[in-house]
């Protein structure tokens, strides 16, 4: 029945997932100080998106749909900014290494994506603490480090955004919630 509000109760077993028990993890190949802080100051995130495009086969005037490719989109993540700069000094080292600022160069020993690419993860937490789905995204790389808003009106704490590209994503515990995005 629609308005049944027992329905409702039983339908959500486990009371709804929370948007604020998560925690992000990244790892820089490049400056690995920013690692061990990054899990408390990434305030904001998402559970990753992917999208499969349709593509339009025309018969006699008429066009049918297939699957084609899945793409991604980036992945962003919000960072609360500490007075040592720890974690955005990593990152803008990390893009610094991938092209330089003035030489148009790559910083690494090989012009190989393996030195430049690493792992990141969003995990989902229950509200026992335990984690139930944890997203790992592979081949990640800073593409975007936003603007850092300066004013003296304001009494916040800075924040800024990183956005990263990667190559997929997978669900790495898929024995508790489902494997729909795993291997």
């Amino acid at each position: 029945m629609a308005f049944d509000i027992n329905q409702m109760r039983s339908a959500l077993q486990y009371g709804g997932a929370r948007a604020s028990l998560f925690q992000v993890i990244i790892t820089n190949p490049v400056n690995a100080l920013g690692d061990v802080k990054t899990p408390f100051m990434a305030r904001a995130s998402s559970i990753p998106e992917s999208t499969i495009a349709a593509i339009e086969v025309p018969y006699f005037g008429r066009k049918i749909k297939v699957a084609g490719d899945r793409t991604f989109a980036d992945w962003s993540v919000t960072v609360i900014n500490d007075e040592d700069f720890l974690i955005r000094n990593a990152l803008e080292e990390w893009m610094n290494r991938i092209n330089l600022h003035r030489q148009n160069l790559r910083d690494l020993d090989s012009s190989s994506p393996s030195l430049y690419k690493s792992q990141g993860q969003v995990i989902q937490y229950a509200k026992t603490g335990l984690p139930v789905r944890t997203y790992n995204f592979n081949g990640i790389w800073p593409s975007s480090i936003a603007a850092t808003t300066l004013d003296w009106e304001s009494s916040t704490i800075q924040e800024f955004e990183v956005t990263f590209s990667y190559d997929w994503w997978n669900v790495a515990n898929p024995a508790i919630t489902g494997n729909a995005g795993g291997e």
